[in-house]
């Protein structure tokens, strides 16, 4: 790993991109190329020097360019890059529901999907989720989504605004929709989702995280990161405030 530290950093500026180069594109995701700005001045692509990305290359080229880097402020360096090829004017590529049921005298429960997911190679434990259509609201979405995966119908509680899904990766974006599902409607006694090759699996909200390490203990299932956060921030509420901090002086 070779970085080359900036000399000034009063320098710095704000990153912008430059261009965006098309690489591969299928019917759902593209690659791409991204170039952008570096005000750092480092010397890498993805963090690895030049002479590791093109050891063919004579040392008198990277010695040439560090010269230019160091009458530049900035450096240009590349990204690569997974964008979804279906967004269009929405404000974010979908949706993501976390369903809330609510039946008298049981408990909230949190409804998930469990299925399959060929880029992992196993079955994976979700929120429900999905894309949002052309002139479609997020909260429109959400509904129609929660209804397809898993037959609930509900109210919309709240909708984040479009956050990143992984932006280390993609642009990809989503909108967070709460929604609170009435378990005593008849129709969300037995609700029935289109088949869609998704299993229905809902778990208690007060006791989410041992149900889910249980369930990846007895069925070797992989937690979507959002579901884990979603849990693992529940935990953190319920116990973390009882407990008496200690610090070191």
């Amino acid at each position: 790993m070779e970085n080359q530290e900036p000399a000034d950093s009063s320098r710095k500026t704000k990153q912008f991109i430059i261009s965006e180069e098309l690489m591969a594109e299928g019917k759902w995701v593209k690659f791409e190329k991204t170039a952008y700005m570096d005000p750092t001045g480092k010397t890498s692509v993805f963090g690895m020097g030049p002479s590791v990305l093109f050891p063919a290359l004579p040392s008198s080229v990277f010695r040439t360019n560090l010269k230019r880097q160091q009458r530049e402020p900035y450096q240009k360096v590349t990204w690569e890059t997974v964008k979804r090829t279906t967004r269009k004017g929405q404000s974010a590529d979908g949706v993501t529901i976390i369903p809330v049921l609510q039946r008298t005298l049981h408990y909230e429960c949190i409804v998930l999907v469990k299925q399959f997911r060929p880029p992992m190679g196993c079955y994976c434990l979700e929120f429900p989720a999905g894309l949002i259509d052309d002139n479609e609201s997020p909260e429109a979405a959400a509904l129609r989504e929660l209804e397809e995966e898993t037959g609930y119908k509900g109210d919309v509680a709240e909708c984040s605004p479009a956050v990143s899904m992984d932006p280390g990766l993609s642009n990809c974006s989503t909108h967070i929709v709460t929604v609170t599902i009435n378990g005593d409607e008849a129709e969300n006694v037995r609700p029935k989702p289109k088949p869609e090759f998704v299993e229905v699996i809902s778990l208690p909200k007060n006791d989410l995280m041992k149900r889910l390490e249980a369930l990846v203990a007895e069925e070797h299932l992989t937690v979507d990161a959002r579901v884990y956060s979603y849990a693992l921030a529940l935990k953190h509420a319920n116990t973390k405030p009882f407990e008496v901090p200690f610090l070191k002086f």
